[in-house]
């Protein structure tokens, strides 16, 4: 039974597609720093009813069936940073990780859904410091970016000199992304220069890595406080922004993401330049999946269901996508136990 090849399932394996960007015909370029406009985060006003209302709906807005859902699940793995970040990795679960990484789906399937050629794999693997260079060795030649989560990951308290130099020694390791997090006190004390003073360091640190901007989410208490968050990090100069560390009590939700996805949105409005936006943390089932991917075709088109500006912080919702598609290609779902992911 073959994938419908639609446009998004033809390109479901790109990772950094070089495609234009654009929103509302207007062609975007990658962020760049500017000067932080405080009229513009002190302007933020969120209505939360409003928000919670249209999130509500975000999951009955769509029906995508059949051929067509299993191609926005192929995309979903290929916008999908698989990660370990416990406390009891080691070397040889991260490299079972990667060779997930290099084939999501198991053989049978590729096969069935006849998308051999797709060269499938997932946007980037996510690990500790400590096994970035295991994780490059594993994934050599596949193209497969290795992101890092640093700056004194989750909780973000470590001086900021350590932060800095552990961005830096993430990078020299081989690292092409940085999961940052920022100090959470800023928000809470309405330290808006504070905040684009630590990001802009951190984006500075990575040098030619990409930046992910870790908000902690489940920790800033208010909507309003998430926007303005991602107003200050998009203007220090960040690629993405991301919900959560997975390790907060409350992570990525939609009328949080509804939220941050609107700031980007009007960021782009203003001032011409794209942002990716990363949800990670609670993301489990390929059912979410669908959400978040109607959520960013909803509110920013297209480009957004690309790697480049979309990517999930995921590891256990691999294995109910691959659920899904052997019921897409047989009519029988599988144990969870035979899609194991490392």
């Amino acid at each position: 039974m073959a994938v419908q090849q639609d446009e998004m399932s033809r390109n479901a394996a790109g990772t950094h597609a070089s495609v234009p960007v654009t929103l509302h015909g207007r062609e975007l370029v990658p962020n760049r720093r500017m000067a932080l406009n405080l009229d513009w985060v002190e302007e933020v006003r969120v209505n939360t009813s409003a928000v919670e209302r249209r999130a509500a709906t975000i999951g009955t807005r769509r029906s995508v069936k059949k051929d067509w859902q299993a191609a926005w699940l192929l995309r979903a793995i290929a916008c999908m940073d698989l990660t370990t970040l416990s406390g009891d990795d080691s070397a040889e679960r991260v490299k079972r990780l990667c060779a997930k990484a290099r084939r999501p789906l198991q053989e049978h399937l590729i096969k069935a859904l006849k998308i051999e050629e797709l060269n499938l794999h997932v946007g980037a693997v996510c690990v500790y410091h400590a096994f970035v260079e295991t994780a490059v060795k594993a994934l050599e030649g596949s193209g497969i970016p290795v992101a890092a989560v640093s700056t004194g990951f989750p909780a973000g308290l470590a001086p900021l000199e350590t932060r800095v130099e552990e961005i830096r020694r993430s990078v020299a390791a081989g690292a092409s992304e940085i999961d940052i997090v920022i100090t959470r006190a800023h928000v809470f004390n309405g330290e808006w220069n504070a905040l684009y003073d630590e990001v802009a360091a951190f984006k500075d640190a990575c040098g030619p890595a990409h930046m992910k901007a870790i908000l902690g989410t489940g920790d800033l208490l208010t909507l309003r406080n998430v926007a303005r968050a991602s107003w200050v990090a998009m203007m220090a100069g960040s690629d993405f922004i991301k919900t959560s560390t997975g390790k907060e009590a409350v992570n990525a939700t939609l009328p949080v993401s509804l939220v941050m996805v609107r700031a980007i949105r009007e960021y782009a409005e203003r001032t011409g330049m794209a942002v990716g936006y990363k949800p990670a943390g609670g993301i489990k089932t390929a059912k979410q999946a669908m959400e978040w991917m109607a959520l960013m075709k909803d509110e920013l088109g297209r480009p957004w269901l690309e790697p480049s500006l979309f990517r999930y912080g995921a590891s256990s919702m691999l294995a109910d996508i691959e659920r899904q598609l052997e019921h897409h290609v047989s009519g029988r779902y599988s144990a969870t136990y035979r899609h194991p992911i490392a």
